[in-house]
């Protein structure tokens, strides 16, 4: 396996404009763990048992505060609360608060950071998940992983910088949808969009010459056409060229690395007693767990996996159960993996959907069944890994989940503290764009230091 260290051009800009040094990288790569849909923070992290006294109660003007709804729940006439019928319990030295639909994560509960008060502006799926990949809620903006091999460049030469990986879980298979420019590059060149590994068939497509072509071959054939784009880049200054040259490369050097990559047979038999057998059936979230850690030994920076169905406006006992089971295993499975490989030190591991749940039920409040609509006001995540303090709980909202009382945290507040657990000042991660200066935090964004360790 060959490895390099590619300086990424803002980095390089702070050497050569005599700048500062940029802050001191805590981590390496990000592994990111989005969970589409907007799992239920009542459910699964923010305990709030002051709710059960008031189940079927209405929620109190006072506490919603005339916010906006969804369209999904603007003409109910009634807002009955609906606590959690999942018991929690601490766990670890910190005392973490998790419920029992994550039995496994709970093992891991001292290497968690959660972050409870994460809020947005954001109520509907589309601007929302696209907010949080580009820090705007409107397409065509680079996504975090484009802006970081970009700033931050490659540590191997014959993987991607960004690679994207797809699940789709057991709780809602009528979830929203995901969209290629949710990795793409937006204004950057193309070099640096995110490359989607497929479950199904070759992992990329088009990477297997055809019959009866020799390496060597296919080696020569690169090199003429990449003299030929090279001719027409000195006459044209087109900067896609470049891309297209750097991309007939990347594919090449595929070929061998990506059957390498995905060629699990190797493995010992600890690792799926790790993360279980769902890690040998390819498109499962278990198993894109393990090729985030496959990934993440062989210095891909940023690794992103969307596993869907989080989406729960109705039947959301039956529905998060599934999720729960989808994720619960596999998410602690590689964070002890990461740890005991030594590898947790320097992987940002990130946990998360777009928003939160509200308190009140969408629907008919059942003794055993409720819906939740979208949340945006406050929210749950978790962080593990590169830099980040473990077995701290961070932030406080009000009784019902709805209001956040203490340490509020934006998206552009995680962003701007992920590129500096990177090394990176998200006020100087730029791209000049028609007439302006970008950045992935756009004019916003401070670092939460109380969250670094």
């Amino acid at each position: 396996m060959t490895r390099r260290t590619a300086l990424g051009l803002p980095a390089l800009a702070y050497l050569l404009n005599g700048q500062s040094a940029p802050p001191r990288a805590r981590a390496k790569r990000v592994i990111y763990l989005f969970q589409s849909g907007g799992p239920s923070q009542l459910d699964l992290f923010d305990y709030k048992p002051a709710l059960a006294k008031m189940r079927a109660q209405e929620l109190p003007d006072s506490v919603r505060q005339g916010q906006r709804l969804t369209a999904m729940t603007a003409t109910q006439t009634s807002f009955p609360l609906a606590p959690s019928i999942y018991p929690f319990q601490q766990h670890g030295q910190s005392g973490a608060w998790i419920s029992n639909l994550l039995p496994n994560l709970t093992k891991v509960a001292d290497d968690l950071t959660f972050i409870k008060t994460l809020h947005t502006e954001q109520i509907n799926h589309d601007t929302a998940v696209t907010f949080f990949q580009t820090g705007f809620q409107l397409a065509g903006r680079p996504s975090i992983g484009a802006w970081l091999a970009y700033g931050l460049g490659s540590e191997n030469q014959d993987l991607p910088a960004f690679v994207v990986m797809i699940s789709q879980g057991s709780g809602n298979p009528a979830d929203q949808p995901l969209y290629d420019r949710l990795w793409g590059s937006g204004f950057l060149p193309t070099k640096y969009q995110g490359v989607k590994f497929r479950s199904i068939g070759d992992p990329v497509l088009h990477l297997q010459d055809p019959p009866g072509l020799p390496r060597d071959a296919r080696r020569r054939f690169i090199d003429d056409v990449a003299a030929l784009n090279r001719f027409q880049l000195d006459e044209t200054g087109d900067p896609e060229i470049n891309t297209r040259i750097a991309q007939y490369e990347m594919a090449f050097r595929m070929q061998a690395s990506v059957p390498e990559l995905t060629d699990i047979s190797q493995e010992p038999a600890s690792t799926f007693e790790l993360y279980g057998e769902d890690a040998r059936k390819p498109g499962t979230f278990a198993a894109n767990c393990l090729l985030a850690r496959r990934l993440a030994e062989r210095g891909v920076r940023f690794i992103q996996l969307f596993h869907r169905g989080w989406d729960q406006h109705n039947e959301l006992p039956k529905q998060i159960t599934g999720q729960c089971r989808d994720v619960d295993r596999a998410s602690y499975a590689l964070i002890a993996d990461l740890k005991q490989r030594g590898l947790l030190d320097d992987t940002l591991v990130v946990w998360g959907g777009e928003f939160g749940r509200t308190a009140y039920c969408q629907g008919k409040l059942t003794p055993t069944d409720y819906g939740r609509d979208h949340h945006p006001r406050c929210f749950t995540m978790w962080l593990a890994g590169g830099g980040m303090k473990p077995g701290l709980s961070y932030g406080e909202t009000d009784e019902f989940s709805y209001n956040i009382v203490r340490d509020p945290v934006h998206i552009h507040d995680l962003h701007a503290t992920m590129l500096a657990l990177l090394g990176v000042d998200h006020t100087k991660l730029t791209y000049k764009y028609q007439g302006r200066h970008f950045r992935l935090t756009d004019v916003h964004g401070r670092v939460v230091r109380d969250v670094l360790a």
